[in-house]
């Protein structure tokens, strides 16, 4: 059985990426886990007074992850925390220290953007590269310690192969605050020369259609891991509707939503779903991208 793994909160003095550290660090006393502040002082944080000399950019990191670290053990003593300084390219050091964490988190900005402690293109690299989990808060009232015990959503897509790991993650975090763990379905007709299910195939079931068959096959999904965490109380959404607009509305009542990446290399490199993508520039709460075969 291997040792447990801290949770790694990337960090460069913005309020996105304190939110981020305040997070991660309730997450890391919840599991009981050490917590590992980050910073790759070669990247020059967004907006911020960062100095151009090169040995003032690392004094300066210094300091701010100094002063992180004393404001989160005043808020929570107790809480072991270690200090990292990241070198080399940013979105390449993260994605690697994402392996050897429980999970990274990050900062996010605001509506329609995924920046704050990773900019643009950086962020969505580390996402897309990242082969354990990432997770993205907002500097919110929805990252607060408030909603920690709200709903843990989770989108469920693959009925026939589920994701292993997705499950892992979204049963462990729920079990973890104390929440229901919501796990979610959707799928969309097609017409007759199309993709998803037809009219007729929403009958084809003699009397219990696909909308029974779909609830089933995702309770039978599910069942295992209400197994191995029976203190979770689940529920379950199943509606013929865009999975990201499911996702979305659920996410106004969730403390966590949580989503899959499949690893996968594309001819252009590689990338996030469609669901990924929409939860992650328009959900208020906290976003757990979660990598799975």
């Amino acid at each position: 059985m291997r040792d447990p793994l801290p949770i790694a909160v990337g960090v460069d003095g913005s309020p996105e990426s304190l939110a981020a550290a305040d997070w991660a660090a309730r997450e890391a006393r919840r599991r009981s886990l050490a917590l590992r502040l980050v910073h790759g002082w070669i990247w020059q944080a967004h907006d911020m007074p960062a100095p151009r000399d090169l040995d003032a950019q690392k004094q300066w990191a210094r300091t701010m992850l100094r002063d992180t670290e004393y404001a989160l053990r005043a808020r929570l003593p107790g809480l072991t925390i270690t200090v990292e300084e990241l070198s080399g390219p940013a979105s390449e050091a993260l994605a690697e220290h994402a392996e050897h964490a429980e999970m990274l988190v990050l900062g996010s900005s605001g509506h329609g953007a995924v920046a704050g402690f990773v900019l643009g293109s950086v962020g969505l690299r580390v996402l897309a590269r990242a082969k354990g989990p990432v997770v993205m808060v907002r500097a919110n009232e929805r990252s607060t310690e408030e909603h920690d015990a709200d709903e843990v959503v989770v989108g469920v897509q693959d009925l026939a192969e589920p994701a292993g790991p997705l499950l892992d993650f979204a049963f462990a975090a729920a079990a973890a605050r104390g929440a229901t763990l919501r796990a979610v379905h959707a799928w969309r007709l097609r017409p007759v020369y199309g993709y998803g299910e037809s009219a007729e195939e929403m009958s084809a079931g003699g009397t219990e259609g696909v909308p029974a068959q779909k609830e089933r096959a995702l309770a039978e999904v599910l069942e295992p891991w209400r197994k191995r965490y029976p203190q979770v109380d689940v529920e379950e959404t199943v509606d013929l509707a865009y999975p990201s607009g499911v996702m979305l509305d659920a996410a106004a009542r969730a403390g966590l939503l949580v989503v899959g990446r499949r690893m996968r290399r594309l001819h252009l490199g590689m990338r996030l779903g469609a669901v990924a993508h929409a939860v992650l520039h328009h959900a208020a709460a906290p976003v757990a991208v979660v990598p799975h075969a």
